[in-house]
């Protein structure tokens, strides 16, 4: 009822209705003041033509309803990743009496940063109400998405007035960023407490001497980790599982600053490249934490559970460059932030004193910074393989000097390399 009364004061306020109402007073003056079969019979012409302009308005597009479905499992199986589809079906509940010779529904799928997509698609009103329409969206880039109200117009069978409507239904998902796997970090390995660089390929945590309880025995244990108690009242081989020392902590610290990046696949790298540093500490059971520098400062201590990891790849769903302000002393501001002992790992395409005042001062507080540098792709494919390995060393050289230790990504296929997982 409540629609039936809003499409009456819509209709009231519209063009067209006091166009048709117009021919239709002329008509009854007509009538009235000329008489005759000629007449009579344009009147009851455009009455008839009236009321059915007025069914199809009333109670045709303007009572369509809708629910839509959505398919967010990526291909690679589990949550959506930048570059996936989204499968989309929109469930149509039509009017049992539709005077209408086709109808057009078109949807608009609004991303975070306003960018849109139009989808649109025609249906045929047969007997049945129900109608469906099944779609796949381009491939998407990491965002937040969400579905404006769903836009229903149709014409008259003469085409010479057009219905429209306009229903909400829910609809909306986050597509996280691309990530690449790393299969190991030459600094983390080398830093950690491993015997050395040749068993960075199977990092793992040195066992310390607290027992952690029992598990079943493995062929290669020692004999002096059996648990013989354990093995007598099960009468199956049991061994002793015991702790792992703790390694150090990792503070990812990306650039979100407006002045950095040149273009915005520079600043998507990054992103991306942070993803995979967080994908990588989840895998390695690693401490790892997040700080964004946008418009808006935010701080993720580092943890090791899901959902704290999670909370840290949503915050780089949607995330822009935005920031401003000075580097370091927004970061004084923070002092949370430092951690003795803990790996810095600042993630930015810059490469003068604002990222050295910012290295510093992790190493002041008693940090092991590292510099990761964003480059640009487009660029660096127009480079000489010369001029892009003096690119990538000088920089490194210039960090070197001061004690201090970085990489130069120019893509996100170089990152397992960079980070020692690969030769270049």
């Amino acid at each position: 009822m409540r629609a039936l009364v809003e499409g009456v004061k819509l209709g009231l306020t519209s063009r067209k209705f006091w166009r048709v109402a117009s021919v239709w007073l002329i008509c009854l003056l007509y009538v009235l003041f000329q008489g005759g079969k000629t007449s009579l019979m344009l009147f009851m012409m455009v009455s008839v033509l009236g009321l059915y302009w007025a069914i199809g308005g009333l109670g045709g597009v303007k009572r369509i309803r809708g629910s839509r479905t959505l398919s967010l499992s990526g291909e690679r199986g589990g949550l959506l990743q930048a570059g996936d589809q989204v499968l989309v079906k929109l469930q149509l509940q039509l009017p049992a009496f539709l005077p209408l010779p086709y109808i057009v529904v078109r949807e608009t799928l609004r991303r975070h940063n306003g960018d849109t997509w139009v989808f649109e698609d025609s249906v045929v009103p047969y007997f049945s109400s129900r109608s469906e329409l099944v779609y796949k969206t381009p491939s998407l880039e990491r965002g937040k998405y969400a579905f404006t109200g769903t836009n229903c117009s149709a014409e008259d069978i003469f085409g010479l007035v057009e219905h429209t409507s306009v229903f909400q239904t829910g609809g909306e998902f986050r597509i996280l960023p691309r990530t690449v796997f790393i299969p190991h970090w030459e600094l983390y390995s080398r830093n950690s407490r491993l015997a050395g660089p040749e068993t960075a390929v199977a990092l793992s945590r040195r066992e310390s001497t607290q027992i952690n309880g029992v598990r079943d025995y493995v062929y290669g244990d020692r004999i002096s980790r059996i648990h013989w108690s354990a093995t007598a009242k099960t009468g199956t081989w049991k061994s002793k599982e015991f702790e792992h020392e703790s390694l150090p902590k990792m503070q990812l610290v990306l650039d979100a600053h407006a002045s950095g990046y040149l273009r915005p696949a520079q600043f998507e790298l990054a992103v991306s490249t942070a993803a995979s540093l967080l994908e990588y500490g989840a895998r390695e059971r690693i401490s790892m934490g997040l700080c964004t520098l946008g418009k808006t400062l935010r701080h993720f201590p580092p943890a090791e559970s899901y959902l704290e990891r999670q909370q840290m790849l949503h915050q780089l769903v949607d995330i822009n460059a935005d920031g401003f302000g000075n580097y370091k002393e927004r970061m004084e501001a923070q002092q949370e932030l430092f951690q003795p002992g803990a790996f810095f790992i600042l993630i930015s395409p810059l490469a003068d004193d604002k990222v050295l005042a910012m290295l510093r001062l992790a190493k002041s507080r008693q940090m092991i910074p590292y510099h990761i540098q964003i480059g640009e792709e487009s660029v660096a494919e127009g480079m000489s393989n010369s001029y892009r390995a003096g690119k990538r060393t000088a920089w490194q050289g210039t960090l070197q000097e001061r004690g201090l230790r970085g990489v130069y990504v120019s893509s996100l296929r170089e990152l397992p390399a960079a980070m020692g997982g690969a030769k270049l």
